[in-house]
């Protein structure tokens, strides 16, 4: 056999081999995105909602309450001061002014740049909206659970006057 043969079957083998892999990889793939939906439409209830409220806001409530140094059972006023006090400290500085800048200049030495951070301020409010969208579904639900412990139905009701007999 000659040198130059060799190397071609041994291409063609290699190519094959490698065709095969990646037919299998693509097979896995589609049938793990088959499993995940169908994980995902069999989701029902409040884990339902909370699913959809993290794919929405791209956070999960754990993640929120880290962020904004919170804990579960903390009340939204806490929740909205440590919000207020990382958006204020993760916002660009405001623009001097003209007596402002001639009495930076005479400190110039000493003084200490303040950083922002775009990204860090955007993370703090969309916890903050998970977290309110969060107490939101909660309120809804209590709310649900409430109208459905109220009777509605008319049979404990008084029933109505008669009226008057017509001469």
């Amino acid at each position: 056999m000659s040198s130059p043969r060799v190397i071609v079957q041994v291409a063609i083998a290699g190519a094959q081999i490698l065709g095969r892999a990646f037919l299998a990889a693509g097979r896995q793939a589609v049938a793990n995105a088959k499993h995940r939906q169908g994980a995902a439409e069999e989701a029902a209830g409040v884990q339902g909602t909370a699913d959809n409220l993290t794919q929405t806001h791209r956070m999960t409530v754990d993640e929120a309450h880290l962020i904004l140094n919170a804990k579960r059972g903390d009340p939204l006023s806490q929740i909205l001061q440590n919000y207020e006090v990382l958006f204020k400290a993760n916002s660009p500085p405001e623009a001097p002014t003209a007596q402002a800048t001639a009495a930076a200049g005479a400190r110039r030495k000493g003084a200490t740049q303040r950083f922002h951070s775009h990204y860090i301020q955007s993370k703090v409010v969309r916890a903050k909206e998970r977290i309110e969208a969060e107490l939101e579904i909660e309120q809804e639900a209590e709310n649900a659970q409430r109208a459905a412990e109220q009777p509605t139905d008319s049979t404990n009701a008084p029933p109505p006057p008669n009226p008057p007999p017509s001469s």
